[in-house]
């Protein structure tokens, strides 16, 4: 443990000089259309919405157009509030959605902020309602006093759903998140109704993804702006592989700065954690979504969680590490139909196309 935490204030220094030194990339303008194109599905021939975009700002992460520094006034501004759990001030979003459906609740990856998952809710249908929250020391979520670990985070969520008056949700985990919707599944099985885990693992058992890839995940430098599209493709594969900037415009435009400390506090909560003896236990309906082209969890994890989840699905799309944003229009439709159904069949596999 101690060397760990040699490695993560290490790192910590790293980062606090490449802040220096990228200062000026952290207030880049992005592409405003081009990426609102992308949350609509409907983007063209390449190059033309690239060339013509109008340029926005980042603020408050929002886009604003012609680089002003306001926060747009959008959907998404009332629907944020901040609500203490546990001692936790937290970051939330709750849009709004039929009383007859369970609320869905997302559990973000590492170091997002839950703008992040925008285009993955805008693709959900309308009558879902959905719940996201920064965790601390993301986003817009106060820092831990004290460092975390992912064994103890079952209550964060279950406190949540007692804050906003839920008894029960359903519950979606992308990438680190996934683990927290494991353990939550797990440690309060009462408060999930079915489960869906996306681009993730079992934890420190799992099959290890490229060390390339993973030495990029110690960092919090991947979400800068300069720094996203060098790396987009060998980190995250899938759709980004044939267009990196648009990781860049994702990760830029709709995540709020990140700091150091509140990053590897999570990085490190995940240490020496694992889901493996666990999986048994998960007695919810679960669907699990991987892709074959990620290179920060191989697809054999999803394969290993669903042999020793009772009952579960596995759909396996072609694409990577981020097509639930990049690609939400159709995993949405396969969540949807999920969520939907009266019953299930256990243990189906099924391939789908994410149509990269």
């Amino acid at each position: 443990m101690t060397k760990w935490r040699s490695a993560v204030a290490a790192l910590g220094q790293a980062d606090d000089r490449a802040d220096n030194h990228d200062h000026d990339d952290a207030d880049h303008v992005v592409p405003e259309e081009r990426y609102a194109r992308h949350l609509r599905g409907d983007v063209g021939d390449g190059g033309n919405a690239r060339d013509q975009a109008d340029e926005g700002a980042v603020a408050g992460g929002a886009l604003h157009p012609h680089g002003q520094h306001e926060p747009m006034i959008s959907a998404l501004d009332g629907q944020m509030r901040a609500v203490t759990v546990r001692g936790r001030s937290l970051r939330v979003a709750v849009r709004g959605g039929s009383p007859q459906w369970p609320p869905l609740l997302l559990c973000n990856g590492i170091g997002a902020s839950l703008e992040l998952l925008q285009p993955f809710v805008d693709a959900l249908d309308p009558q879902r309602e959905v719940v996201r929250f920064d965790m601390p020391g993301i986003g817009g979520s106060r820092g831990p006093v004290v460092p975390y670990h992912l064994w103890t985070l079952a209550p964060l969520l279950s406190g949540l759903l007692d804050q906003l008056g839920y008894q029960q949700a359903d519950v979606l985990g992308m990438s680190w998140g996934g683990g927290l919707a494991q353990q939550f599944a797990v440690r309060c099985p009462s408060r999930v109704r079915r489960l869906v885990l996306v681009a993730t693992s079992p934890g420190a058992l799992m099959v290890p993804g490229h060390p390339r890839a993973l030495l990029r995940m110690l960092t919090p430098r991947r979400h800068r702006h300069g720094y996203a599209p060098g790396i987009a493709g060998e980190l995250y594969g899938g759709s980004v592989r044939d267009d990196p900037p648009l990781a860049r415009e994702l990760l830029h435009a709709t995540t709020r700065p990140i700091t150091t400390k509140g990053y590897h506090y999570q990085l490190l909560a995940t240490a020496g954690w694992t889901s493996l003896p666990l999986l048994p236990l998960v007695r919810q309906p679960t669907l699990i979504l991987a892709g074959d082209d990620d290179p920060i969890i191989p697809l054999v994890n999803a394969r290993i969680l669903h042999r020793l989840i009772p009952r579960s699905e596995l759909s396996i799309y072609h694409g990577g590490h981020l097509d639930l944003v990049t690609q939400a229009g159709h995993l949405a439709l396969l969540v949807e139909a999920f969520l939907g159904a009266e019953t299930q069949s256990a243990n189906r596999t099924g391939t789908h196309s994410a149509g990269r």
